[in-house]
């Protein structure tokens, strides 16, 4: 059975089926679309393991990454739009939420 996060990030296996997400803009949607309480959560256990997370896929060609590491390589890049609204935008969200829905975005870079 394939782990579905590396081992030593076992703690955010809860978060994975809501913040494992694959493309900026469906991170964007998610962000804007989630609870506030569900977006903190997942902020407050996933950002102290940030640099433990970035150190631990530094080990891996990001071409190659296995598929926890890929599922953990995703779910950094998805805090990364949470800690946004987390850090910055605040209570100011819904409304930068309404308008990304507005903005009609055509290309980001590859896998990001």
């Amino acid at each position: 059975m394939t782990a579905l996060l590396p081992a030593a990030f076992e703690a955010l296996v809860p978060f994975a089926d809501r913040w494992v997400i694959d493309g900026s803009i469906a991170r964007a949607a998610r962000r804007g679309d989630a609870d506030p309480a569900d977006r903190a959560a997942f902020f407050t256990a996933a950002a102290p393991l940030l640099d433990a997370a970035l150190a631990h896929l530094d080990r891996y060609p990001i071409d190659t990454l296995p598929q926890a590491e890929q599922r953990l390589m995703d779910m950094m890049l998805t805090l990364a739009h949470v800690s946004l609204t987390e850090e910055i935008l605040g209570d100011q969200e819904p409304a930068h939420a309404r308008q990304r829905q507005s903005m009609r975005i055509t290309r980001s870079p590859a896998g990001a």
